[in-house]
């Protein structure tokens, strides 16, 4: 699916950080639901074909959010969010992690700090997203394993379900 919605992927090589903007057709409230209920993150949050699936959730100061990204063919890959501040629809903070099914986090894999603000653009929303790493080296390794098209991706299946939410 094409659309015409603001999306922008800006890597900041000196600064170690991805500012992700996306602009979705629905209001504010709802986005930040997507983005923050596990019943709805499940319906959106992986690149196609690929399914999310919650293990736990706790969305709150200081919660967890554990899921993993399942392929067709039933791989797995596991991650874990561990959130810091929450200003409901305004903001939140996370640090995400590649982790096993246990929810132990992968010291091998990139770790990331997020920022994640949720902006009114007359009826429409605008997540900035800004992830910041602790080295140009990780910033590189996730543009490499194809965090601009995996993103990319993951977004446009919002849209669809934001046009559902919308449409019902």
């Amino acid at each position: 699916m094409k659309n015409n919605l603001l999306f922008d992927f800006i890597p900041d090589k000196e600064k170690n950080t991805l500012t992700i903007r996306r602009e979705f057709a629905a209001g504010r409230q709802l986005v930040w639901d997507c983005y923050t209920k596990s019943e709805l993150l499940d319906r959106w949050f992986s690149p196609a074909p690929m399914t999310t699936k919650t293990k736990s959730m706790d969305f709150r100061d200081g919660g967890h959010w554990h899921y993993a990204m399942e392929e067709p063919t039933g791989n797995k890959y596991w991650g874990y969010l561990e959130f810091g501040k929450i200003s409901p629809i305004d903001y939140y903070t996370c640090n995400d992690s590649f982790s096993n099914e246990n929810g132990d986090i992968n010291q091998d894999l990139p770790r990331a700090e997020w920022l994640v603000t949720f902006l009114d653009q007359q009826e429409h929303t605008v997540v900035d997203t800004v992830v910041s790493y602790k080295s140009l080296a990780d910033l590189e390794t996730v543009i490499a394993m194809g965090m601009q098209q995996g993103m990319a991706s993951t977004l446009e299946r919002l849209d669809v379900l934001l046009r559902d939410l919308t449409n019902k």
